[in-house]
């Protein structure tokens, strides 16, 4: 990473890449003559990652979890989330540093600063009517509820402000894939999508209303994009984290380097990272503890009272079926297979922005290539640096990263009763969620699948209700907890400890 090319280029890629991708309002001379929404979409998604208006990826079919399908879900908003932009007085502040952040990112890139607040105004404006339209998170939980499979000719149907097979072909020419009217898509927001559909259609047909959708469209392709390494962008960035989460985030040049690496080649910086940093017996010794804490939850099952025999067995069966995958995947320690992963990804020196460009690129391309093939359930998705573990519903596996099996949390030298209370948790959480709220909706294949009879399904829900009941009655900073929408952690949480102290 060249610190001084970095400073000498400023807020130039930025601004070729607004030049390329339809422009704003905000820099300087801007021609809505020119300007074509669903082309602007098109190159903005397809081409370099941006999820306005809604979001979309190749993942398996939830009910049919051995292959993949394309699905179509609700965007990413500035704030994350929408309460941020519906309570009244609340998160005033919030918005106020959002609309901050926004005018000095204007700013940098050539707005007059009057002008800029008052266009970055109204896109927080549209974001707002996003979130009246966008879903709480709690009524998301359950999956049977939001998705829906529907042909791109039933999809145009409902929502037709864009041209969709021609939006898909804009991304999977690329991989050589011809998507037709009849390929079959998964939504989990058909209501958002169809309001989408008429908000923005009022906003094309309103002079002020297309500016916004243009200025919008532009801001969520570069706002992902514009840190960390111009010091200007990193000091706008910073003020702005220090609002929303008290703190400002890497600001050690080397620190910002790692999750660069990170993001662009995880697998590579985890095979140095395993190779010297990483106890050889620790990966045997995670899969042995893990096979206690298997054995530990299934004998648990027979102590549950309410739990009807058929469904008894059934969840034994999901907990053999349930792969673990512990520390790193094997093929990073293979020169020629780890060059293989990378093979069509290319570096520019000098070229720090592009190069991060490429990356985007090239994982688009990678999901992409997936349409036709089987789920993969012994993919990783996180490489084995992140300090943190997963469970994947629609896979029935699990993942814990060789920097978890690290310490505080775990160490082959450490008694069994520190790593089994630690990193046994962990392991247990991991398994639990196959069993929460959520996770009980899947059976051991994956699949969206009402396999719990009725009675078991009432009582779980009685049970549950009591953890609902306790954590909404935690206040912090005077603010209650939302009970339901935190319950899949709730029960994770205490199903692993309670697994490891077993």
């Amino acid at each position: 990473m060249n610190k001084t090319r970095i400073e000498e280029l400023g807020a130039k890629p930025v601004l070729d890449l607004l030049n390329k991708t339809g422009g704003w309002t905000v820099s300087g001379d801007f021609n809505i003559n020119d300007w074509n929404f669903q082309r602007t979409l098109e190159v903005q998604h397809n081409q370099y990652g941006a999820s306005s208006f809604f979001s979309w990826t190749v993942q398996p079919d939830l009910k049919n979890s051995s292959r993949n399908t394309i699905a179509l879900d609700e965007p990413h908003l500035t704030l994350y989330s929408r309460n941020y932009y519906l309570n009244d007085t609340k998160d005033d502040k919030i918005l106020d540093a959002c609309l901050s952040h926004m005018t000095k990112v204007g700013v940098l890139l050539g707005g007059e600063e009057y002008a800029t607040n008052l266009q970055m105004k109204d896109i927080l404006d549209f974001e707002t009517k996003l979130a009246e339209i966008i879903l709480p998170e709690e009524e998301k939980l359950d999956h049977n509820k939001i998705y829906e499979k529907m042909t791109i000719a039933k999809l145009q149907e409902l929502v037709p402000f864009i041209h969709w097979t021609h939006y898909f072909n804009s991304a999977f020419k690329s991989v050589n894939r011809r998507i037709s009217s009849s390929e079959e898509v998964v939504v989990f927001a058909r209501e958002y999508l169809e309001k989408l559909s008429q908000l923005v259609t009022e906003y094309l047909y309103n002079p002020r209303g297309r500016l916004t959708l243009v200025n919008y469209a532009a801001w969520m392709l570069i706002n992902s994009k514009i840190g960390p390494p111009c010091k200007t962008f990193q000091d706008a960035s910073n003020v702005f984290n220090v609002a929303m989460v008290g703190s400002k985030g890497k600001d050690v040049r080397w620190e910002t380097c790692v999750s660069v690496v990170d993001y662009g080649i995880p697998f590579a910086l985890s095979a140095m990272f395993i190779r010297e940093s990483f106890k050889g017996e620790s990966k045997p010794m995670a899969e042995s503890m893990i096979d206690d804490i298997k054995k530990a939850f299934k004998e648990n099952f027979f102590r549950l009272d309410w739990m009807d025999p058929e469904t008894r067995e059934l969840a034994v069966e999901k907990v053999d079926s349930m792969q673990e995958m512990i520390a790193f995947p094997e093929f990073i320690l293979d020169p020629d297979q780890l060059d293989k992963e990378y093979e069509e990804l290319e570096f520019h020196e000098m070229e720090y922005f592009s190069n991060n460009l490429r990356v985007l690129q090239y994982d688009s391309r990678k999901e992409w290539k997936k349409l036709d093939l089987p789920s993969n359930r012994s993919e990783w998705l996180m490489s084995a640096t992140t300090t943190n573990a997963y469970y994947s519903a629609s896979l029935n596996h699990f993942v814990i990263s060789a920097g978890y099996l690290q310490p505080p949390f775990y160490d082959v030298d450490y008694p069994k009763s520190i790593n089994f209370a630690a990193m046994g948790s962990v392991m247990g959480h991991e398994i639990t969620h196959a069993f929460d709220d959520s996770g009980r909706l899947y059976d051991k294949n994956g699949n969206l699948n009402h396999w719990w009879k009725n009675s078991s399904v009432q009582n779980f829900e009685k049970r549950a209700q009591c953890f609902v009941d306790q954590y909404s009655s935690y206040e912090v900073l005077g603010t209650k907890l939302n009970g339901k929408l935190t319950l899949g952690e709730n029960l994770a949480d205490c199903g692993g400890l309670k697994v490891a102290y077993q």
